[in-house]
């Protein structure tokens, strides 16, 4: 979908005032991509761009550390994060609350099949290991765990080891890329490169996306649902187990799910059988604790 859909929102502009200073800012070109070059979304966490090569020009390669986070756009989506990260960027601090910050497309949900259960991250685009940024709204975005996980954390945690092990500065910058006016990226292109050695330690540019295995995401708000073969897997595999119904919304619950609290009394009832049961009854799934079956 993305091969066909795909258009990369890449906005850094000369005219745009940004979020903390530094020579580069201005200079700062987005990585360009063509829609051809990242293939749709299967059972990988992220693809090579370019042959893994990066596009920073000579002029943006510095071993002066600074580090530049760019304006959110007319929809308030965040477009971008570029820095030169050496030692001195590094946090000295304890990590800060994010939970104040709502990207564009933020949902609270949480799926079973789910690491964690929650399946949107408040995601940096450049890492608070790397630079200490908390509750930044310029990066932040709305993202999914495999693509915090799976997708970005390999390459983030590569360039603060080596950071860490040789004092060295690495060129560092990510790029979220929307479809139209979509809330919810698509996925992020990470490039790195490390200045002192030329790109000998860290050399790399990415794709990750920003899905989820077994998740259906509308990027366009930020809806989810289970996939049609999860749906189907858990509707064998579930039919027996312990519910929370609520008799007056006929809602079916998973005991753990926050509604059950906010449940009046005469209206719960705990069901200990057969699921499809309660379906056949005219009962519905609550999408946020069992998914949207």
């Amino acid at each position: 979908m993305i091969k066909k859909l795909l258009s990369a929102f890449l906005i850094v502009c000369l005219s745009f005032s940004v979020v903390g200073c530094s020579a580069q800012e201005a200079n700062a070109p987005s990585p360009i991509v063509s829609q051809d070059d990242i293939p749709a979304f299967t059972d990988q966490a992220y693809v090579v761009l370019n042959n893994n090569v990066p596009t920073f020009t000579e002029d943006e390669i510095t071993d002066q550390s600074f580090e530049t986070y760019y304006p959110l756009d007319d929809l308030g989506r965040v477009t971008g994060a570029f820095a030169s990260i050496g030692t001195d960027l590094l946090p000295t601090k304890e990590r800060g609350n994010i939970s104040s910050v709502k990207p564009t497309g933020w949902h609270s949900v949480q799926y079973d099949n789910v690491e964690g259960k929650s399946l949107y991250n408040r995601c940096h685009l450049i890492a608070w290991s790397l630079t200490g940024e908390d509750a930044n709204p310029n990066n932040l975005i709305t993202g999914t765990r495999y693509l915090n996980i799976e997708g970005m954390k390999p390459f983030e945690d590569m360039t603060r080891d080596y950071i860490k092990e040789t004092g060295n500065h690495v060129m560092y910058r990510v790029i979220p890329v929307y479809t139209g006016n979509n809330l919810v990226a698509d996925g992020v292109i990470m490039e790195g490169y490390s200045v002192e050695d030329n790109g000998e330690g860290i050399e790399f540019n990415v794709y990750a996306y920003n899905e989820q295995p077994g998740i259906t995401i509308d990027h366009a708000t930020g809806d989810s649902a289970l996939s049609k073969e999860e749906t189907d897997s858990s509707t064998n595999q579930n039919t027996q187990g312990t519910y929370v119904i609520n008799k007056s919304t006929k809602k079916i619950h998973d005991p753990s799910c926050s509604s059950v609290s906010n449940m009046k009394e005469e209206n719960k009832e705990f069901y200990r059988g057969n699921l499809q049961d309660l379906l056949n009854q005219g009962y519905t799934i609550h999408n946020q604790c069992l998914g949207n079956k």
